[in-house]
């Protein structure tokens, strides 16, 4: 019992108590960053979905080998958190197809990008939205300009004492100012080893049916700040596409019957123990889609099914991973800046207090005066 006690005691310790956890994050983030770099390079007109998300994932795989590779370090786990997922027009996100259902980018594509690194199972995440040869206007500027508008008031909002409600509300202010929606359903999550979706959330739009516990942003936190947009009503629905993306349920355990099955689940255990991973990237991809099959039949997998909201509309996304520290907040990765420069829209922000804190820093504790 003691020494369960003591494994929980060093995974609830933050970065605060152990520096080298922050380490391990900003080593993960700076994959995240340049893989996320990569990514956008790629979504060009007549870009194929599908092999820009294996060639970002593969440059991941291959990014993580190459740092905290001492003999004491090179035994770490490390690799993907996420896979990498390319969204399109009014796909919300987790589209990470296999090549027969892949689609080709076209020019005006409003496209959303997602990744994830980590080391030792400390995250780095981050997504951008941008639009395919950068012009836009009408509701497709709006909701990119809201996104991320919304995004850089919800970074300044996280600062020790502050509430996460707060920052949801920033989030709808900003909204507001566009004539916009922010998606329903949304949850950005407090990280932690091995975990990117934590029980303490901010949650993107509040509903009387949609309310979470509220909680005070604290020295050693770390959030996937996950902010979502759409110039349609804010309510999503499961789409017609395959789910590709899915994390290991680590609380169940089943003897999988069919050999395949039983092949799949052992990568999943061996490179995927903990964290998301999407099975576009098996050698075996038959093998992987029965494998999936029998694996969700004994709850050993939880899917991330693609969510869309209606033909015509379209949802932008930014995301970062932040860590709260005792006398600033910081961006471990995701604060690529928007291209504005192509984006035409007749709305802005019009309340100053909004507006200045937008163009503000990140939050830093002032320094108190010598007496």
């Amino acid at each position: 019992m003691e020494g369960l006690e003591e494994a929980q005691a060093i995974y609830n310790q933050s970065f605060i108590e152990c520096p080298a956890i922050l380490d391990k994050h900003k080593g993960a983030a700076a994959i995240c960053d340049a893989a996320l770099e990569k990514a956008v390079a790629l979504c060009v007109a007549g870009a194929d979905v599908g092999a820009v998300c294996a060639q970002v994932d593969a440059f991941v795989e291959e990014e993580v080998t190459k740092v905290f590779s001492s003999k004491k370090s090179k035994k770490l786990e490390r690799g993907i958190s996420f896979p990498c997922c390319i969204s399109v027009n009014e796909i919300c996100g987790h589209f990470s197809p296999c090549p027969e259902d892949t689609l080709a980018l076209k020019d005006g594509d409003l496209v959303k990008v997602e990744v994830g690194a980590h080391i030792d199972g400390f995250s780095g995440n981050a997504a951008h939205s941008l639009v395919v040869g950068g012009k836009a206007e009408g509701k497709k500027a709006d909701v990119l300009l809201a996104a991320y508008n919304a995004f850089l008031a919800a970074q300044r909002q996280i600062r020790v004492g502050s509430l996460n409600q707060e920052v949801t509300q920033r989030i709808q202010a900003v909204c507001e100012a566009y004539g916009v929606e922010p998606l329903q359903g949304v949850l950005s999550h407090k990280m932690k080893k091995d975990l990117v979706d934590g029980n303490e959330v901010i949650i993107n739009k509040e509903t009387p049916e949609q309310r979470v516990e509220d909680w005070e942003f604290a020295p050693g936190d770390v959030v996937g700040l996950d902010v979502y947009v759409t110039s349609g009503e804010g309510l999503v629905r499961e789409g017609d596409y395959r789910t590709t993306v899915y994390k290991r349920e680590l609380d169940q355990q089943y003897n999988l019957k069919s050999k395949s099955a039983r092949a799949f689940f052992s990568i999943v255990n061996q490179k995927y123990p903990t964290l998301p991973f999407s099975i576009r990237g098996f050698e075996d991809l038959t093998a992987a889609k029965v494998g999936v099959k029998e694996c969700l039949n004994h709850d050993l997998l939880m899917g991330y099914p693609v969510l869309v909201d209606k033909p015509g509309e379209f949802v932008a996304q930014f995301k970062a991973t932040i860590a709260v520290q005792p006398r600033s907040t910081a961006i471990l990765c995701g604060a690529k800046a928007l291209n504005t420069e192509g984006l035409k829209s007749d709305k802005s922000i019009k309340d100053e207090a909004l507006k200045t804190l937008i163009s503000s820093d990140l939050w830093k504790k002032e320094k108190e005066a010598k007496k």
